[in-house]
């Protein structure tokens, strides 16, 4: 299990960093790609930890496919993520505080399927997202991966 912490005076301290990525995928139709996390079950955008030996762009595509088994390639950097006012407690003791370096992706093959990592895998329209029960910090990112200016975000 995790347990997002944001802007919580009683939050716990960050012991840990990893870098890890993300991306806003969206179709043709303009929908996004959202999965139900099985840790937290909340909506959120695809992503997960960098592993040794692969680019960023690497780590996205095989993020997105392991959760989605959406087939992806990674358009544009949407912005890196990194308020160490959120953190991230697991049951295993590891606070870490959030890095992620999000893309925008285009969907190129593959098929809807969920995963150890997603109970549930969805195509899901912007004006339906008010709804959904996603932390603001993935918030954040959709809507800065939907604003039409090109220039990245960084925190």
């Amino acid at each position: 299990m995790r347990t997002d912490y944001l802007d919580d005076p009683k939050a716990p301290a960050a012991n840990s960093l990893k870098v890890a990525v993300s991306a806003v995928v969206r179709d043709d139709d303009g929908r996004i790609l959202l999965i139900r996390r099985t840790d937290n079950d909340r909506y959120s955008i695809p992503g997960g930890g960098m592993e040794l030996g692969e680019t960023v762009a690497d780590a996205v595509v095989r993020e997105v496919e392991e959760e989605t088994g959406v087939l992806v390639r990674a358009t544009t950097l949407v912005g890196v993520f990194s308020n160490p006012k959120h953190v991230i407690a697991y049951d295993d003791g590891e606070v870490r505080q959030e890095f992620s370096i999000c893309f925008a992706a285009e969907p190129i093959g593959g098929d809807l399927r969920s995963s150890s990592e997603s109970k549930e895998v969805l195509w899901v329209d912007p004006s339906d997202l008010a709804s959904l029960d996603i932390h603001p910090s993935v918030r954040e990112r959709i809507r800065k991966g939907l604003d039409p200016d090109p220039d990245p975000y960084f925190t």
